[in-house]
């Protein structure tokens, strides 16, 4: 593949791994990998100095606590950790100040993107029906930490943003090794309405990691798999 480039890998669990077995495909080399026994070496900046984007997959407390490091880089930054929503207004403040191109997204996956958008859409047709109420339910292995899940939130933010007016449920379920399943109901007298994303291969968040990653080189501000997909 022509226009290939180089990633800076930081975190090295299942979604790492991933990340780095689809890299070639995609046209992209892993220059480095970060993960927590060597995590000063961000700071070397003439070590990183060819990396165009660097990618995320770590967990919520080493994300916020490498960011400043990663924002030195002056590389972009695809943020697929999630579990940090706490700390949201200062991630974006230092994204901004640093001025880098960073797509941060609860989900990577092209499914769970256009998701996105039906419920933002579903919401709108919906929030009329005064008899309806919304719902959101995830289903996740019992090894993740964070609940409800960053998807779940980013489904309950569509509905919002749909101008969905009346209480949305958000529930979680952790169990087995399920990698990940979600569901937006809408609930009336007699009927129920569903959309569900459910996740085969955790391959397709690697495989959309990377495809935001090619997409936001050379750009600035923040984005979201819905602008990658342009949905």
């Amino acid at each position: 593949m022509a226009d290939r480039f180089n990633i800076l890998l930081v975190g090295h669990g299942r979604l790492g791994q991933l990340i780095a077995a689809a890299a070639p495909q995609a046209g992209a080399t892993i220059a480095g990998t970060i993960d927590d026994t060597n995590t000063g070496d961000l700071a070397d900046r003439v070590r990183w100095r060819d990396v165009d984007v660097a990618i995320d997959a770590s967990a919520p407390d080493a994300f916020v606590a490498n960011l400043p490091k990663l924002c030195a880089l002056g590389c972009s930054l695809v943020v697929g950790t999630t579990g940090w929503q706490a700390h949201a207004a200062e991630v974006r403040r230092q994204i901004d100040a640093a001025g880098i191109g960073a797509v941060v997204s609860a989900n990577f996956s092209v499914g769970a993107t256009l998701m996105d958008a039906l419920t933002e859409r579903a919401a709108k047709l919906f929030a009329p029906q005064d008899l309806y109420g919304a719902f959101v339910h995830e289903t996740h292995h019992a090894a993740k930490k964070d609940a409800p899940s960053g998807t779940a939130l980013l489904l309950k933010g569509a509905l919002e943003r749909g101008g969905y007016p009346r209480p949305i449920d958000v529930a979680s379920t952790r169990v087995g090794f399920v990698p990940g399943i979600h569901t937006v109901g809408f609930d009336g007298p007699a009927e129920t309405i569903t959309l569900t994303h459910t996740v085969r291969d955790r391959a397709t968040f690697a495989h959309g990691a990377l495809v935001a990653a090619r997409w936001v080189r050379g750009r600035r501000g923040w984005f979201t798999m819905r602008d990658v997909l342009e949905v």
